[in-house]
């Protein structure tokens, strides 16, 4: 594991030759199943679960891949809910462990073969994918799936993939591709209407478009969920997914559209929505241990959204945020958004925070109190959720995936606990 992590240093290279190598190597294993394929800057975490949680729900042995992890590496690659043993971890990179370095992979092109290769292993009959940076150049667009969608577009690693939402949509609409189901998430109209439009330069077929395809309207977010109207194919129907959040209605909408689309089996699997949707679980999305609650909000969209979940469900006050974020992050939208909800904010360090990308606490304090912010300054994570506990009725822990996985962690709050 240390030598696969050593593999994160540097810079970031995307393009897909090394994996496609190593896939070959491997003896192909991606293609000995169905795989629904998902990107996204938002959303698309919550419909790989939706479409998980159906699939299994409909007797499918179902792998999962996703990125990053909260508190185990072996969470990103899961089949039935189980993740990948650490034994058949290091067999799989003591094994392949030369040719990784013949090859010059990467922590995410190795970690992406990893996955495929035990989904093969397991026999699993469909797949669910997850796409890691992008889509065009992401290790996982080797895959040819059966279904592949875009979900809500927002500014994130603008360095790799542009500083416009157009050439960050562009970027992942890579995965779409000829003859194959494209779904377009994004509820934005000129985002929407972008995406559509690389859909049919890619020949994508069929496509279907929120708005247009299907319509979500009535939504209602609560303790326990969040209620929606779903209109597809001529009917409606009232649907609810455990998770919490207005968009969680667009993002359970995405995943029933992908099964939809892909018709036979796949399409009779999604006409049970009303059954299945109830086994929905995302790990760090309104995460609630009281009177902890966890959730990742590594843009400023996705802490207002998280504000939006807190002040929807009615958590009780005071509320203290504890927060931690990358560097290379819009940190200051974040604790912006957060300050919105929480009475206090504490900023501390994650212990697992890539050295590289630490945030200044010196600055972020100048500017919260140049801002009038509620910002208190504890360096140590221990004694920042201490100090949050002791005077909050709801500790939020928000920010990056390694702050909530970190707290997680030491609280003892597993992340794939049902």
């Amino acid at each position: 594991m240390s030598r696969l992590f050593a593999r994160t240093g540097g810079a970031w290279r995307l393009g897909l030759e090394r994996v496609a190598d190593l896939l070959e190597r491997l003896g192909n294993p991606h293609r000995a199943y169905p795989v629904f394929h998902v990107a996204g800057t938002n959303g698309k975490g919550s419909t790989v679960a939706t479409l998980d949680a159906l699939l299994r729900g409909a007797g499918l042995k179902v792998g999962r891949y996703t990125s990053p992890h909260l508190v185990d590496f072996a969470e990103r690659v899961v089949v039935n809910g189980e993740p990948m043993a650490h034994a058949e971890v290091a067999a799989w990179l003591t094994t392949w462990e030369p040719v990784l370095s013949e090859l010059g992979a990467t922590f995410f092109e190795a970690t992406t073969a990893m996955a495929l290769t035990h989904f093969a292993a397991c026999g699993v009959d469909v797949a669910v994918v997850e796409v890691g940076l992008g889509g065009r150049l992401d290790a996982t667009n080797v895959v040819d799936p059966i279904a592949a969608a875009v979900t809500q577009i927002g500014f994130d690693h603008m360095e790799f993939l542009g500083g416009t939402l157009e050439a960050i949509a562009g970027e992942k609409a890579g995965i779409y591709k000829r003859g194959t189901l494209a779904v377009v998430g994004d509820t934005s109209p000129p985002i929407r209407d972008g995406l559509l439009a690389h859909a049919e330069r890619a020949e994508a077929h069929p496509i279907l478009v929120t708005g247009r395809d299907w319509a979500v309207s009535e939504v209602e977010v609560g303790a326990s969920g969040t209620s929606f109207t779903l209109e597809a194919n001529g009917t409606a129907r009232r649907l609810t997914t455990p998770l919490v959040g207005h968009f969680q209605a667009h993002n359970a909408a995405v995943a029933l559209a992908m099964l939809r689309g892909a018709g036979g089996p796949w399409a009779a699997i999604e006409l049970r929505a009303e059954e299945l949707l109830p086994g929905v679980r995302l790990a760090g999305r309104f995460h609630r241990s009281p009177p902890w609650l966890f959730d990742v909000a590594h843009n400023a969209d996705g802490a207002a959204t998280v504000v939006d979940n807190l002040l929807a469900v009615g958590m009780p006050h005071p509320i203290t945020a504890v927060v931690c974020v990358l560097r290379d992050k819009d940190w200051r939208g974040i604790i912006a958004a957060v300050a919105k909800a929480a009475e206090r904010i504490v900023v501390t360090l994650a212990p697992t925070s890539p050295a590289n990308r630490v945030w200044d606490l010196h600055e972020v304090e100048a500017w919260a109190r140049e801002e009038g912010l509620p910002v208190v300054r504890i360096d140590d994570f221990a004694a920042a959720l201490a100090h949050a506990r002791a005077e909050a009725e709801t500790v939020l822990v928000t920010g990056s995936f390694h702050t909530v996985g970190d707290a997680m962690e030491r609280l003892q709050v597993h992340p794939l606990a049902r």
